[in-house]
C-alpha cells in the first residue's frame, strides 16, 4: 500500500476508517496495538491462495 499526500483543502473531506485484524481469534482495531505490534502488522507479508484442477492431482 503506497502513501499518499492529501492536498490540505481535501483533508476535511476525509472520512477515518478503522483498520481491524484478527489476533488470537480475537478481531480488534490496529490502533489500539502497542508500537512493537504496530510495526509487526505493518511488516506482514500478504499471500493469494492459487486453487489447483482436481484433474491434476
Amino acid at each position: 500500500m503506497k502513501n499518499e499526500m492529501v492536498p490540505k483543502s481535501q483533508e476535511s473531506k476525509r472520512t477515518r476508517c478503522m483498520v481491524y485484524t484478527r489476533v488470537m481469534g480475537y478481531h480488534r482495531p490496529v490502533e489500539s496495538f502497542n508500537i512493537g505490534k504496530k510495526q509487526e502488522h505493518k511488516d506482514r507479508m500478504y499471500f493469494k491462495e492459487h486453487f489447483c484442477n482436481e484433474s491434476t492431482v
